[in-house]
């Protein structure tokens, strides 16, 4: 065996003992992970929507650039089309305690994607999907090369798809994500925990709705039931919680989250925050300092003009959904998840061939709940309430995903659950 062949197969079994050595993450670690950056991934997606004050933050946008590479590891550059076609970009929630302060648990030094969302713009800027990917989906890993400094890796196959930033830096979920999906993805956006408290505090909170009280001692959350405006601490607490909704797993958590997501959506659209300078500024120079994007958009004349394709989506087609998963993995992957293969299929079709995404019904999942329609009473107006705009509801068709596929839109009203 020659010097070379012996190399590769020690890089291939490095490449696989390192996965190998991932355990199933304890309550704490999973508590402090995944809600914690959704928020930011949620409040930094709004200043991705407005682009203001994208020139004022952008010597420190770039500063802090990642750089996308290619199979050959030469850097990934744009064309016109990503920009004027379909876009795809990744946002992606780091664990890192680096340079993170405290607060965040201690004893952890893990760098996992916790958060892992695609959202996809159609080219007629009329449509707009956010597609979440479980944490702890097992999937094939595609061989990348790092972009955080690292030795990168060769492909596996099967990982857990939140662990291939530790292996490889975020560049390398990007392409994780772009195997499995068939998508070129050439914008990447990455947040960490810092700055989740100031931003919640300068969008002004957010209206959410509680079928029940939620009790979580895991995460310190005591909420009563009905309506109310999280923001600071209690919005991170709310967006935390795994126990204290649905059947207390990762999945119900972004359910319970996507409550958030869509009421955030329609507080941007509906209650002038897109045109408030406080508002627009201080979300701006908060995302300007906590949130790091691939050198592909971190041009501002590029981060407006991908503002800009968000604007004119109206809430019915702005659509937030689970990758359809399944579980029961055996020994070692107990505990983890795996694509519904049939299912997640035709959602990848759908995006490859950039069709709308329609849903046969809303579907909250086990984390979350669809208002019903109120029904009116005997003798009761038959006059039509006046609904914001966008909020008219498609008609399903034979295009429609399942009604079990997860997912909802900004224009239905959910509940936490």
């Amino acid at each position: 065996m020659t010097d070379s062949r012996k190399t590769k197969q020690s890089r291939v079994r490095r490449a696989f003992a390192r996965h190998q050595s991932l355990k199933p993450q304890s309550r704490a670690k999973a508590l402090t992970g995944l809600a914690f950056k959704f928020l930011a991934l949620v409040l930094s997606s709004a200043i991705v929507v407005t682009g203001v004050s994208a020139w004022q933050i952008a010597d420190e946008i770039q500063s802090n650039g990642i750089q996308l590479l290619d199979e050959n590891g030469k850097a990934v550059a744009i064309s016109a089309e990503d920009i004027k076609g379909p876009i795809n970009i990744l946002l992606v929630g780091s664990d890192t305690r680096k340079g993170q302060g405290g607060g965040f648990g201690s004893g952890i030094t893990s760098n996992l994607a916790d958060v892992i969302i695609l959202l996809h713009v159609s080219q007629d800027r009329k449509n707009a999907v956010a597609l979440s990917f479980p944490r702890d989906l097992m999937v094939p890993w595609p061989a990348c090369p790092s972009t955080s400094g690292g030795p990168g890796y060769l492909p596996q196959s099967l990982g857990q798809i939140n662990a291939t930033i530790a292996n490889g830096g975020p560049g390398c979920t990007l392409k994780t994500v772009e195997s499995i999906t068939g998508l070129k993805i050439p914008f990447l956006a990455m947040i960490n925990f810092k700055g989740v408290i100031e931003m919640s505090n300068a969008i002004g909170g957010v209206e959410v709705c509680l079928t029940k009280p939620i009790e979580d001692t895991y995460t310190h959350t005591s909420l009563p039931a009905g309506l109310q405006v999280l923001q600071g601490r209690a919005a991170l607490q709310f967006l935390r919680t795994r126990h204290g909704v649905g059947d207390g797993s990762d999945l119900s958590r972004i359910s319970n989250q996507q409550v958030f997501m869509s009421s955030l959506v329609r507080k941007i659209k509906s209650q002038g925050v897109l045109s408030n300078p406080v508002y627009l500024y201080t979300l701006a120079t908060a995302a300007g300092r906590n949130m790091t994007l691939s050198s592909t958009m971190s041009d501002p004349n590029t981060l407006i003009a991908l503002a800009s394709s968000l604007k004119d989506v109206s809430l019915d087609k702005m659509v937030f959904m689970q990758l359809p998963s399944v579980s029961g993995l055996p020994a070692p992957n107990q505990g983890r998840v795996k694509p519904n293969d049939e299912l997640a299929a035709l959602i990848y079709d759908k995006l490859q061939n950039d069709k709308p995404i329609v849903l046969g019904k809303a579907n909250g999942g086990q984390g979350a709940v669809v208002q019903p329609t109120a029904t009116p009473t005997p003798g009761a107006s038959t006059t039509p309430t006046p609904q914001p705009t966008g909020s008219a509801k498609p008609t399903p068709s034979a295009n429609a995903l399942p009604d079990s596929v997860i997912g909802s839109t900004a224009g239905d009203k959910t509940c936490s659950n």
